[in-house]
C-alpha cells in the first residue's frame, strides 16, 4: 500500500516516514504542480496535465537505493528508477482526483498532524521543524507533503474503504484457520496454585519427616474444600509468604518445572495434588486452571508499570527527560524502588498502584508508548520517552499468553480480514486508476 514514499535522508526522517504509515501512504517529497522547474532538470512524464520531473524521479530513486540496501536486496539502478517513475506517477494521479474530488485539508487539521508526527519522534513541533531545516527540508515544503498525504487518504477511505464488507462465515473460517496455526506453535497453558513447605539444606532426617507430615495435613486441609488462597498465606515459605495466595499466573506449561507437571497431569481444575519433593522443599500444587491453546485464541498481554511526569511552564521536556534518567540509573542499579518512586512522583492515577498499569492487551495504549513498552523485556526499564500525555519512564514486569474472550476474537478476526482487503481492494483500485491516466512518457534531452 506504500505506493508514495517520505523521502527520508536521515534517522528523523526514516522516523517521520514511519508515523504516517498509519495512514495507509506514505508521503513524498516532491514537487507540488505549481513548482518552477529548475533550468537543469527536464520533464520525464506527462500525467494528465501536470509534469513529471527528472529532480522528482531522481529524489525518490535515491530513498528507493537507501532502502534496498538496508534491507541487503540488489536491485538494478533501471530498475529503481523503473519504480520511482511508477509510484509517482500514481502519485500524482491520486494526488488530481482528490483535487478534482473537491477534497481539501483546512490548516487545523494540518496542524494537527503535524504535531502527532512530533509526539511519534519524542519532540515538539518546533524541533520537528529545526531538525527538517538541517536536512534541507523547509517547513512549507513538509506542510505540502502532509497536505498530500491526508488528501490522499481521505481519497482512498471514499474510495475504497467503503466496499470493504466482511461476512460471519469468513470470520468463523479465520478463526479456524487461527486456532489450527495456534495448536501447531504454542503449548497448553496451566495455571497452578503452590503452596511450599521449605526444607532447610542439611535437615535431620526426623525435621525432614516433621516437615514432610506438615505437607501431607495441609494437602488434606486442601482436598477437603479449605480455601487454598488462606492455607498458602498460612503455611507457604515462599518469598512472598503466600502473599497472592500461591497462585503462579497462567503460563505455558515450559514454564514448570517438569515434578509439577508430573504431578498435576491428571488433575481436573479445582484438584489438589499430594506433597511433591523437590530440593527446596515439599510443594501442594492446585491446578487453578488449564488452557488447550486448541480450545481458545490467545493474546500476548503485558504487564507494565510507569512513572509519568506532565510538561509544564515549571517542567520542560529537558527538565523531564533528565529527572527520569537519574531515576532509570538509581532503579536499575538497585538504588531506589521503581514502585515507591511512582507513589511519591507520578502524575498519572495508577500512582497509587506503584505505576502498575495491570495486564494490557495490545492496544490499550497510545502507540508511541506501548511501541517501547513491547520492546521490553520482563525486568526491563525503558529509556525516558514522551508521548501525547508528558514524559514516562517504563518497565515491564511480566508478560503471559492469555485467552481473548468471544468478541475479541471476532474483532480480531474481524480487523484483520479487513486490512488484508483493503490491501487488496487498494492495490485494484490504484491499478485501475493508472491504467485511466493519461500519460505520455518523454526522452531525456541529448
Amino acid at each position: 500500500m506504500n505506493d508514495l514514499s517520505f523521502f527520508a535522508r536521515s534517522a528523523l526522517l526514516t522516523s517521520v516516514f514511519a508515523a504516517f504509515s498509519a495512514l495507509g501512504t506514505s508521503v513524498a517529497l516532491a514537487q507540488t504542480p505549481n513548482t518552477v522547474i529548475r533550468q537543469a532538470d527536464f520533464i520525464v512524464a506527462v500525467v494528465n496535465s501536470e509534469v513529471l520531473t527528472n529532480q522528482e524521479v531522481q529524489t525518490l530513486r535515491q530513498r528507493l537505493t537507501q532502502e534496498a540496501a538496508s534491507k541487503g536486496i540488489n536491485t538494478s539502478p533501471d530498475e529503481l528508477t523503473r519504480q520511482a517513475v511508477e509510484q509517482l506517477i500514481v502519485e500524482k494521479a491520486q494526488l488530481q482526483l482528490a483535487r478534482d474530488s473537491g477534497i481539501k485539508i483546512d490548516d487545523q487539521t494540518l496542524e494537527q498532524t503535524e504535531q502527532t508526527v512530533a509526539t511519534n519522534n519524542q519532540i515538539t513541533r518546533e524541533e520537528l521543524f529545526k531538525r527538517l531545516q538541517q536536512e534541507g527540508i523547509s517547513s512549507s515544503a513538509f506542510r505540502e507533503q502532509l497536505r498530500q498525504q491526508l488528501m490522499i487518504t481521505r481519497l482512498r477511505e471514499r474510495e475504497v474503504d467503503g466496499r470493504i464488507r466482511i461476512s460471519d462465515l469468513e470470520i468463523e473460517q479465520f478463526l479456524q484457520d487461527r486456532l489450527k496455526s495456534q495448536a501447531a506453535q504454542v503449548p497448553p497453558q496451566l495455571q497452578l496454585g503452590m503452596i511450599l513447605i521449605a526444607v532447610p539444606e542439611n535437615s535431620a532426617e526426623s525435621d525432614t519427616r516433621t516437615l514432610a507430615e506438615r505437607a501431607t495435613e495441609v494437602a488434606r486441609r486442601a482436598r477437603s474444600g479449605e480455601n487454598f488462597a488462606e492455607l498458602a498465606k498460612a503455611f507457604s515459605q515462599t518469598t512472598d509468604r503466600g502473599a497472592n495466595g500461591g497462585d503462579m499466573g497462567m503460563r505455558s506449561i515450559e514454564r514448570y518445572p517438569d515434578l509439577f507437571i508430573e504431578a498435576t497431569r491428571e488433575l481436573k481444575v479445582g484438584e489438589v495434588s499430594a506433597p511433591v519433593r523437590s530440593a527446596a522443599g515439599f510443594h501442594v500444587l492446585k491446578v487453578l486452571d488449564r488452557l488447550q491453546t486448541n480450545d481458545q485464541l490467545l493474546v500476548t498481554q503485558t504487564r507494565a508499570r510507569h512513572i509519568l511526569l506532565r510538561l509544564s511552564e515549571q517542567l520542560s521536556q529537558a527538565q523531564a527527560m533528565t529527572r527520569l534518567n537519574r531515576i532509570r540509573e538509581d532503579v536499575v542499579s538497585g538504588k531506589a524502588d521503581f514502585a515507591a518512586i511512582a507513589r511519591e512522583i507520578s502524575q498519572d492515577g495508577s500512582a497509587q498502584q506503584g505505576g502498575d498499569l495491570g495486564w494490557a492487551n495490545p492496544g490499550m495504549f497510545v502507540p508511541e508508548f506501548e511501541q517501547v513498552m513491547n520492546q521490553l523485556r520482563p525486568g526491563q526499564v525503558a529509556e525516558p520517552l514522551l508521548s501525547r500525555f508528558g514524559v514516562h519512564l517504563i518497565e515491564v514486569t511480566d508478560r503471559r499468553n492469555a485467552p481473548m474472550s468471544d468478541q475479541d476474537q471476532r474483532t480480531m478476526a474481524r480487523n484483520a480480514l479487513r486490512e488484508k482487503k483493503l490491501e487488496e481492494a487498494y492495490a485494484a483500485w490504484v491499478e485501475e486508476l493508472r491504467g485511466r491516466a493519461y500519460v505520455e512518457m518523454r526522452e531525456p534531452p541529448q
